[in-house]
């Protein structure tokens, strides 16, 4: 399935890298992808680059000269098929559990209709992902409609062994077509 209009949501996360990744998979398989950054990941990775990789717009605030229409969280809402949220850190992950809208990225997650895929890809050193606060966090997304699609195991970019790796682009991008279907 091919031709998707996927927001894909980045949170602050050393596995940013993927998301580069991932998003020029997305759009190589044909669909159209815009990316919304959360401001701290917009500190690790420019938006310019996910411009770059999709050939569409990426936002990290609605307001400011970045802004492209008057209630940029609405529009965007509206145009998604697919809210993909990788990587997903600890910090987004208790945002989007929680309902806050206090950023472009969780202000468009609450304003999504229902029938909106929504898939999160967690990332996160493994002590934060085994901490009850986080597993609470994961497990109230899962009763919201969430699909989470379980974080890989291995060496992470702290040097911890364990699992919260990102899953890997061509994982995320089966999960993308499989939601898509």
């Amino acid at each position: 399935m091919s031709g998707g209009r996927i927001l894909l949501a980045c949170g602050a996360s050393a596995a940013l890298h993927k998301a580069c990744e991932l998003a020029s998979t997305l759009t190589q398989e044909g669909h159209t992808v815009r990316v919304l950054l959360t401001p701290r990941a917009a500190e690790l990775v420019r938006p310019q680059l996910f411009e770059a990789l999709t050939c569409q717009p990426a936002a990290v605030s609605e307001f400011g000269p970045e802004r492209r229409a008057g209630m940029d969280h609405i529009e965007l809402a509206r145009w998604a098929q697919l809210f993909l949220v990788a990587p997903a850190s600890a910090d987004l992950v208790a945002r989007l559990a929680l309902g806050l809208a206090d950023d472009l990225v969780t202000t468009v997650a609450l304003a999504l209709a229902p029938g909106v895929k929504r898939l999160l890809c967690p990332a996160m050193n493994p002590n934060m992902l085994a901490a009850a606060p986080v597993a609470r966090n994961l497990a109230q997304l899962a009763r919201d409609g969430w699909q989470v699609l379980e974080p890989g195991a291995g060496r992470l970019a702290c040097g911890d062994e364990g699992r919260g790796r990102l899953a890997e682009p061509a994982e995320i991008a089966a999960a993308v077509r499989h939601q898509l279907l």
